[in-house]
């Protein structure tokens, strides 16, 4: 079937149930029909089919030609090379492990109170909040602590204004499907939005884009990408942290991972827990993907540098460049060269190239092509 005609019935068999799915929910908020659900419970982050209209493996829409689903999916068929060509006006090199990049670079907020909340410096709570209030967005999907916080469960929620992204500061190694607070932030009249999201995330704006999804596609202004390896079922932290440390989840104010988990509790105590005992916890959406520096957002960001207090940013598209350089100018945030720190973006490759490595031969070549001596 050729790839423009490709519906649900591809999707499910091709990505959802082949464990390339990252539940990244791209495909259920592009889909016009309501059609697309989607199954955050057990540990399951999945899109899933209603019983109506085709049931689960096939969609009555999609065989009257509706092929927005695959067409928002950043995982179906030759993603990489069609994004890349969208994005960049070519393909990533072989040598380029970490996507293609304008600039790498380190960063933080200069204002005291995002740094205080923010992960790594706050860079990226920063430019949520200068997108905000300098007419770029009008809204942006994040996530939040579920309640107060102290469940640590993360739920997608939009951002609207600077106390909001105050609010959603920090990291959270659960996953929450950002993509899903679209239909929030849309009722509420939003028409520019943002997303902060995981790298499966951060290639499905640029993948409804490339593949022309319509008015969803549209909507996105602007995409910062996390940095990420992998992240991890709800269960580790009764099961792990509370069952092996002692360390129950509505007592930890802070996470971060630094080659280990570096767990901080409100007795202002510092734990850490090896992220090798992590592993069998790790969400099954993660096990495959290939993208660890999220190589189709505007700008990537994350704390993977020796210090805690700047993010390892990479500027990516003209869109990415012209918010941090006006960022820079108007002194909001401190610019260092990645180079300050030399284990940074060595480090990025090598954790890019692991990524990498797991995607499976049976799937689509382009995401596992690296250096010949790299192996």
């Amino acid at each position: 079937m050729p790839p423009e005609k490709a519906q649900w019935a591809e999707l499910f068999t091709e990505v959802v149930t082949s464990g390339l799915c990252t539940g990244c929910a791209s495909c259920v908020v592009a889909c016009p029909y309501d059609v697309l659900g989607y199954d955050a419970t057990g540990g399951r982050y999945r899109p899933f089919h209603v019983a109506d209209f085709g049931g689960p493996e096939n969609c009555t829409h999609g065989e009257r030609g509706c092929t927005l689903c695959t067409r928002a999916c950043p995982r179906f068929r030759s993603w990489e090379p069609e994004i890349d060509s969208y994005l960049f006006g070519r393909t990533r090199a072989d040598d380029e492990v970490f996507g293609i990049a304008a600039e790498t670079l380190l960063c933080r907020s200069t204002d005291v109170e995002i740094r205080a909340v923010g992960q790594d410096g706050g860079f990226v709570s920063a430019v949520v909040v200068w997108a905000l209030e300098h007419d770029i967005v009008d809204a942006a999907l994040v996530s939040y602590l579920e309640g107060d916080g102290r469940s640590w469960r993360a739920v997608p929620g939009v951002a609207r204004q600077r106390a909001d992204v105050l609010r959603a500061a920090g990291s959270r190694y659960t996953y929450s499907a950002n993509p899903l607070a679209y239909a929030d932030a849309i009722a509420a009249g939003a028409e520019r939005v943002a997303l902060v999201g995981m790298s499966c995330q951060a290639s499905a704006p640029a993948a409804m884009a490339a593949r022309r999804a319509g008015k969803v596609a549209r909507r996105f202004a602007l995409t910062i990408g996390l940095l990420c390896s992998k992240t991890f079922d709800d269960a580790i932290f009764a099961e792990l942290f509370e069952a092996v440390y002692g360390l129950r989840r509505e007592e930890i104010v802070k996470m971060n991972i630094k080659g280990v988990f570096q767990i901080w509790t409100r007795d202002g105590a510092y734990h850490e827990v090896p992220l090798k005992e992590a592993q069998a916890w790790t969400r099954e959406g993660c096990r495959q993907c290939p993208d660890f520096a999220a190589e189709h957002a505007d700008i990537s960001a994350g704390g993977i540098g020796a210090d805690n207090d700047w993010t390892l940013t990479i500027v990516r598209t003209a869109a990415g460049a012209e918010i941090v350089a006006a960022m820079r100018a108007a002194k909001a945030i401190e610019v260092r060269p990645a180079a300050d720190d030399p284990t940074v973006v060595p480090l990025l490759a090598r954790l890019s190239r692991v990524s990498r490595r797991r995607w499976p031969a049976g799937a689509d070549a382009a995401p596992r092509r690296l250096p010949v001596a790299a192996g």
